[in-house]
């Protein structure tokens, strides 16, 4: 028999969602909010709108966030796992701060999408701030919105990548040190395989339909694929962290397909990394996973966090 995993012991979701306390919260939910057939309140979770629904109604009644909202066709995120990604880095920071949890925090989200995910999670559960960057002014466009309506604009700052050929180039200025950066990249190495995981994806949920060429959640060519896919993007990734060694402590990304995790490591031998970690996550049967390397030893990382946390 399979053993149900656990998320992360901070995370607030570890139990059920409370769909009273949700609708209560946000009323709007309560429009797609019906039992299940086991006679549970729950959603369509195959119904892009109700499950932007639950994320507005989840930020505001666990993260005190007034307004959220992503446009049309934007990845919509799910939380519980996305806030495991969080704590998982709070706790990879703990070993250069005494083993205690740090608060001046100053992270990077690559990537950071219309829905500016990582950076209020990351505000709201650890008051840290964050450089949030993407190359689409679109997704920009809506993060700011965001952050302007929570009045988080002290807490997160956004940046175009202006090419998207780079990742790091461009976007980490001179004067700059992060104490880590994050990243959830394009999986995909080009929109047929995009759809062909939505199918997969909607096969699992029951509601495929023959003749059905639909992005399952939404997701735009920059979140879903890239030329060469994560593999590709990640060793990018890796190659021009080494140009920015001295200012970040930890570099930090999520590895969706387990069989790349031996060509990374492989790639941040060669790049000189000091110290490699793979941290597993789990949520329910599914088990994701996230690579963080860093150039700076032991002794450093206690000294970065002697001056920095």
């Amino acid at each position: 028999m399979s053993v149900k995993q656990q998320l992360h012991p901070r995370n607030r979701h570890n139990s059920n969602y409370d769909f009273d306390a949700l609708c209560r919260a946000y009323p709007q939910l309560s429009d797609f909010v019906r039992p299940n057939p086991y006679g549970n309140l729950s959603i369509d979770f195959a119904n892009s709108d109700a499950v932007k629904a639950l994320n507005a109604a989840i930020l505001k009644d666990k993260y005190q966030l007034e307004y959220w909202d992503i446009p049309k066709g934007f990845l919509c995120p799910p939380i519980p796992g996305r806030v495991d990604y969080i704590h998982y880095i709070a706790d990879l920071l703990k070993a250069s701060n005494g083993n205690k949890i740090a608060n001046k925090v100053i992270g990077l989200d690559i990537g950071t999408g219309a829905s500016c995910i990582y950076p209020l999670l990351g505000q709201r559960s650890y008051n840290w701030r964050f450089v949030a960057s993407d190359v689409d002014p679109k997704s920009i466009a809506s993060s700011e919105k965001i952050i302007s309506d929570n009045e988080l604009g002290p807490a997160i700052s956004l940046r175009l990548q202006q090419d998207s050929k780079h990742i790091f180039d461009g976007v980490i200025n001179d004067d700059d040190c992060f104490d880590f950066t994050m990243c959830n990249p394009p999986f995909h190495q080009s929109l047929q395989e995009a759809h062909a995981g939505a199918s997969r994806k909607r096969n699992n949920l029951g509601t495929n339909k023959q003749g059905q060429n639909k992005l399952n959640f939404g997701g735009q060519k920059a979140e879903l694929w890239c030329p060469g896919g994560e593999l590709s993007f990640i060793k990018t990734m890796i190659n021009e962290s080494k140009q920015y060694r001295a200012q970040v402590l930890w570099f930090t990304s999520l590895v969706s397909k387990k069989d790349n995790l031996a060509p990374l490591k492989k790639s941040l031998k060669k790049a000189g990394a000091v110290e490699v970690n793979v941290i597993n996550m789990a949520q329910g049967q599914k088990i994701s996973r996230f690579i963080a390397w860093t150039f700076l030893d032991q002794a450093a990382q206690r000294q970065w966090g002697q001056q920095r946390f």
